[in-house]
Order: structure tokens, then sequence, then C-alpha cells
């Protein structure tokens, strides 16, 4: 008899709130917060009392974090999953067609806030001509605007402005160079079908914080966490990564948070 694939086993066998939480990458608090809207409310109950979800409410967690990752608003997801007429698989292909379309508009957006937290966010002191040498033909001072206003009152923003305010060309040339040696080397363990939470792996992870904390904004763990959170959640973020190597956004999150989780290991 071959054994049952993890998903297959979860079908099978009731979960608890804390292993639904770690297996499908969503907190303890969400999950809670989807039991008391009546979004996805664990069907059985352990000796002890505490919820277990089954194999269908797995299948219905699934569904609902796709069309979170989608942007659609949970009185939506509530009333497309429990409409019984509902075309699940027609919606998720209109939604994709929908992001496909949109990842061309948002193609020069993406690169510009990028952009936008190593330059203008962070002081950087470059002729126009400097930046589109640097950075391409895509930057925006309406880009920068965008983080300077997301951004502009937290510790973070004035320390890289103090930090890089002096910065010479030279200075941003080198900077530029380190964070493209510490993507490639994602995309290369990604392609050589390494694992994001292997000890080779996290220490590119570790680079990507030390890097950033060296030359913008100091950066503990749990904070880089916090950062690898935007990637994946603002599509914008994404797609900087995706333009590198499919996958790679997802990929650098995982590797970070395990980078993080290491850290909170240790102490």
């Amino acid at each position: 008899m071959t054994e049952m694939a993890p998903a297959q086993r979860d079908q099978h066998r009731p979960l608890t709130v804390g292993q639904v939480a770690a297996r499908y990458g969503v907190t303890v608090r969400t999950l809670h917060h989807y039991d008391e809207i009546g979004m996805l409310r664990p069907t059985d109950r352990s000796p002890a009392g505490y919820r277990l979800y089954t194999g269908p409410d797995i299948i219905r967690l699934r569904h609902i974090v796709v069309y979170r990752r989608l942007g659609i608003p949970l009185e939506e997801i509530v009333a497309l999953l429990d409409d019984p007429d509902a075309d699940v698989i027609a919606h998720l292909r209109r939604q994709r067609a929908t992001v496909m379309s949109r990842l061309d508009e948002m193609h020069d957006l993406v690169a510009a806030i990028e952009r936008a937290l190593e330059a203008e966010m962070s002081g950087i002191k470059l002729t126009k001509d400097e930046q589109r040498e640097l950075f391409g033909d895509g930057y925006s001072d309406e880009y920068a605007a965008e983080a300077r206003e997301r951004w502009g009152d937290t510790d973070a923003f004035r320390q890289s402005m103090s930090r890089t305010s002096a910065y010479t060309k030279d200075d941003w040339v080198d900077v530029k160079a380190e964070g493209d040696e510490i993507n490639a080397a994602y995309a290369d363990a990604l392609t050589a079908g390494i694992a994001p939470d292997t000890p080779a792996v996290l220490q590119v992870a570790e680079r990507h914080r030390q890097h950033i904390q060296e030359r913008f904004y100091d950066l503990s763990p749990e904070g880089h966490r916090n950062l690898a959170d935007m990637y994946v959640a603002d599509p914008r973020f994404t797609e900087t990564y995706e333009r590198i190597a499919p996958g790679l956004a997802h990929y650098v999150h995982d590797a970070i948070h395990a980078n993080a989780d290491r850290a909170q290991a240790q102490g």
C-alpha cells in the first residue's frame, strides 16, 4: 500500500487549530475569526472539547485562502462558498484572468516601488539621469511620494534617511549589486530545488536581513518576517521577484520566515 500524501491524510484525520494554522499559513487568531463569523466552523470536537477540522473543513479553508489572496472581501467569500449553485472553477478562472490582465499594467509600478524603497525613501541624492542609469526608466516621483506617504512616519524611514543621505553614486551602485547578488542566490536555490528552510538558504535569508540592516535601517528577524509578508501580500512587490524567477516571491517569503523561526528558537 502506498503512503498517502499529507494533503490526503488531512482529509481523513481531524486537525487541531494549531495544526491547521501551521500547515496552511494562517494564524490561529484568523481561524478563530473565521469561526466567529461563520465562514469556517470546525465540525468536530476532541474528547477534551477542542475544535477539530475535518476533511471538508480543510477543503473549504483552501478555497478561502485562494480567494483571500485574490483580494476578495470576506462577505463575498462566504456568499460564494455557501451558494450551492456557485461555479467555483469559473469564478477562479475569471479572477485569474483579472489578475493576469493587471500584471502588465502594474509592471512599471512594481519596479518603481522597489526603487523607491532603495532610493527616494532612503534619502538618495542622485540626479534624474543617475536615477535612470541605476534604476531604469520606470522610476517616478509619484511612486517615491507613495513610499514617503506610506512609511514617512516610521523610525525605519527616518533611520534610512539619516544613514543614506551621504551615499554617493558609487555607494548606490554597491547597494544595488549586493541586492542583485542576494536575489540571484535565492533564484539559484529555487531553481536547484533546494527547500527554503535548509541551512544554505537560511544563510541567504540572513544575508538579506543584514544587507537591509547595514545599508538602510535596523531590522530584527521578526521585522524581516513582516517584510516578507509584504512581498506576497502586495502584488507589486510579488511581481518584482516573479520577474527574476517564477515562484520566487513565495520562496523568499518562506526562507525569511524559516530564518526568523530559527532566530526565535535560538533565543
